[in-house]
């Protein structure tokens, strides 16, 4: 006999937390932003910033990919770096990505930054959580998110995007102890800033580590792991399921198979089926379809999927996902071709009888 689909809340926790669902459910990294001609519209309004800082229309771009997708969780629309702008950094955004200001180099600049009440500063998140739980209702949950400590120190030290993390690298080398003392800090203002976003109501929460793939194991272990681990703790009592994300992780498993969350992301170049080996089926896993499908025809968007869901398995705890972020490149039409696959053909896995 067919049961009525499931609560799509239901369905989400009920997979972060390996119980069985009707089908995986299916949400998108980046699935609101620049791919999308109405967040290119409102972005002709207001700069980047201004979107994050004002509840209204952080709210609006949040249900984006709800109405135009149809994905199965919506995640609030803001960014890694606002914690950062708590702690009196500056922080824009221009053509060429993000810029943070002044870059920290040395102790004076570590020592400067505000801790204590700087996750109330940013207080328009929050703000906007319930704006989006209230439009929301049971059509599906809401995911909070914050970057790790190891991923916003990067940004803090290289003054924005880096892709060799040469000051960052060099702190690490020669400033170690410094290093550790941003981190910590970056780990305090974080958890409280989770905290906050889970009382204002969010269902799940995600921490993107997205330059911890960029260190050795023994360097993950030391300036990423200790911080991320004390974050995951230390919002664990509110209940909310918890995922994290580390892109080019592969190196990392066995370090990550010791965070206390219920998921890890896992980007598009390990199979599922390795990871959860790996880490002895302890974890839910999100992913981790190859975004570059979605500029390819229909037909390889629903084999990518299929192939996804026979990797994994039918057993429960899997969330679909890409396995990185979409790119500004893609159709619209493209990622909703990817969500239609991922409800077809889910039937039958998620541990489903």
């Amino acid at each position: 006999p067919t049961t009525s689909p499931m609560n799509p809340i239901d369905r989400f926790i009920r997979a972060c937390r390996r119980k069985p669902v009707d089908r995986p459910p299916i949400w998108i990294m980046r699935q609101a932003g620049r791919y999308m001609p109405s967040y290119q519209e409102v972005r002709k309004r207001v700069s980047f910033m201004e979107l994050c800082r004002t509840p209204e229309i952080a709210c609006e771009v949040t249900m984006m990919p709800i109405d135009q997708l149809g994905v199965d969780a919506a995640i609030l629309f803001s960014d890694i770096l606002v914690p950062l702008e708590g702690m009196g950094l500056e922080v824009s955004f221009g053509d060429g990505g993000p810029h943070v200001g002044p870059p920290l180099r040395s102790e004076a600049d570590v020592e400067r930054l505000e801790v204590d009440h700087a996750a109330e500063r940013v207080s328009y998140v929050y703000d906007a959580v319930r704006l989006i739980k209230q439009e929301l209702g049971q059509r599906a949950p809401l995911l909070g998110f914050a970057g790790a400590p190891l991923t916003l120190a990067s940004y803090a030290i290289e003054g924005g995007s880096s892709k060799t993390l040469h000051e960052l690298r060099r702190m690490m080398y020669d400033a170690p102890e410094l290093l550790e003392e941003l981190l910590d800090k970056l780990a305090t203002v974080v958890a409280v800033y989770l905290r906050h976003q889970i009382e204002a109501g969010v269902d799940a929460i995600q921490l993107f580590d997205t330059w911890g793939g960029q260190l050795t194991l023994a360097q993950w272990r030391r300036f990423s792991q200790p911080y991320s681990e004390r974050i995951l703790s230390e919002v664990r009592d509110l209940g909310v399921p918890s995922i994290h994300y580390c892109l080019g992780s592969a190196h990392l498993t066995s370090a990550l198979a010791e965070l206390p969350c219920d998921a890890l992301s896992v980007d598009w170049r390990e199979p599922l089926s390795e990871v959860r080996r790996a880490t002895g089926g302890r974890y839910a896993l999100q992913g981790n379809i190859d975004a570059g499908v979605l500029r390819a025809s229909k037909r390889q968007i629903h084999w990518a999927v299929a192939d996804c869901l026979a990797d994994y398995g039918n057993q429960p705890g899997h969330i679909l996902n890409l396995g990185h972020g979409i790119t500004p490149d893609v159709s619209v039409e493209a990622a909703r071709e990817l969500v239609i696959a991922a409800k077809e053909l889910g039937q039958g896995y998620g541990g489903t009888p």
